[in-house]
């Protein structure tokens, strides 16, 4: 293995220093004219997974991966977890790359017109998908304690979830262990959180174990499992040599699966007022993740299903009333149409336009091509207005782009 090769898997150490110093290798060998420099371009993402909730890489290879890309800015997005934002930040500036942080989280809509209706959440009506974006430094502690209770209750749902799954998968004796198969795959010793992809990704890990790769674990998901594999997916999943294979099995998995063991996320959801009153007190900027009417997912892990589409007047005016700051939204995850109707309706209402790649699986790009097209240059424009606010409200929070005071 090579000093490069090394310092490439020190990236995902277990300890954050070791992470760090590795990326400071790196960047010695890149200045030494040893390793090439990666070129550079005006891409941008704000909606980076880390470990820190589902991913593969830790929030130093993120930045690692986001800069070899040729991104220009980076942004960490996790799930009800800010806890890797300050490795984050100095991976970037490490590299010597813009960044800006953020969380992700699902809230309940359940008191707003919204209530009864398939939002943006696959899973479950009246639960909508939120991010603050742009959190201020000096508050990301605030942040933090603010999810360490929907975390924990997150956990006892997730309890309840293994136990499904086992019972869906007892006849063909596999077994999952909440504390020994899932959570050694976390970070939630450090303040990460688990989320339904850990889950499946424990299962993708006892089923390759048990049946190795290739045609043996096809067979078991449409004859014991009786999961509809589609021609892509049969594609990846018959290569005994696919370096990602448990991650394209996961994918097959949550496609297909998560119906039937999902347990209705409730107590581990926020009040969608109360997220937006946390960013405001704290300055971040609130936004809602418009994902539309889905066909082909560009993840592969969600199946054809209706959104926001049909009524998406009676969203951006109850957006608007509970007092959002923004909609974000990915070029590559909608069609044209979608797209130019939502960013007619951010201009109509008045939001700003935040947008990223929603990276959490090895094969994602974390260039999204389709933002490249003339028509979104706004959202690189907003990108870096969204810098400048994290680093001026920084500085003084009564320069935050919505502070209230």
């Amino acid at each position: 293995m090579t000093k490069k090769d090394e310092f490439i898997v020190q990236l995902n150490d277990a300890d954050k220093q070791v992470r760090l110093d590795a990326l400071r290798g790196l960047m010695a060998m890149i200045q030494a004219g040893e390793i090439e420099a990666p070129a550079q371009g005006n891409d941008v993402n704000n909606h980076i997974h880390t470990t820190y909730s589902f991913s593969p890489y830790s929030p130093t290879k993120a930045v690692w991966m986001a800069y070899n890309a040729g991104l220009k800015t980076a942004g960490i997005m996790d799930h009800d977890s800010l806890s890797g934002a300050r490795e984050f930040i100095e991976a970037a500036e490490i590299v010597g790359m813009l960044s800006t942080i953020g969380v992700e989280c699902r809230a309940s809509m359940k008191n707003t017109p919204l209530g009864d209706r398939r939002i943006n959440n696959p899973d479950q009506k009246g639960i909508a998908y939120m991010a603050l974006h742009g959190v201020p430094h000096q508050n990301i502690d605030v942040v933090v304690e603010f999810f360490k209770p929907y975390v924990k209750a997150r956990n006892e749902r997730n309890r309840k979830m293994i136990a499904n799954i086992n019972k869906l998968i007892a006849s063909v004796g596999i077994e999952l262990d909440f504390d020994k198969d899932v959570v050694p795959l976390s970070m939630a010793h450090d303040g990460g959180s688990i989320t339904e992809r850990h889950l499946l990704f424990a299962l993708s890990k006892k089923i390759t174990a048990r049946l190795g790769k290739g045609e043996a674990v096809l067979k078991f998901l449409e004859e014991d499992l009786k999961i509809a594999v589609s021609s892509k997916i049969r594609t990846l999943l018959a290569d005994p040599n696919n370096d990602v294979y448990e991650y394209d099995l996961l994918g097959a998995l949550k496609s297909n699966m998560v119906e039937k063991f999902y347990v209705d996320a409730d107590e581990e959801c926020p009040d969608v007022r109360d997220v937006i009153a946390l960013a405001e007190r704290t300055g971040a900027i609130s936004a809602y993740a418009y994902l539309g009417d889905v066909g082909d997912s560009v993840t592969g892990d969600k199946k054809t299903q209706k959104f926001e589409d049909d009524y998406i007047d009676l969203l951006f005016d109850t957006l608007k009333e509970l007092n959002y700051n923004a909609v974000t939204y990915m070029p590559s995850r909608n069609t044209m149409e979608q797209l130019r109707r939502v960013r007619g309706l951010c201009d109509q209402y008045g939001f700003f336009q935040i947008s990223g790649e929603d990276i959490n699986s090895p094969r994602q790009k974390f260039i999204c091509e389709a933002q490249r097209n003339p028509e979104f240059k706004n959202l690189y424009d907003a990108t870096m207005a969204l810098i400048a606010h994290e680093k001026a409200a920084t500085e003084d929070i009564t320069k935050a782009m919505f502070y209230k005071g």
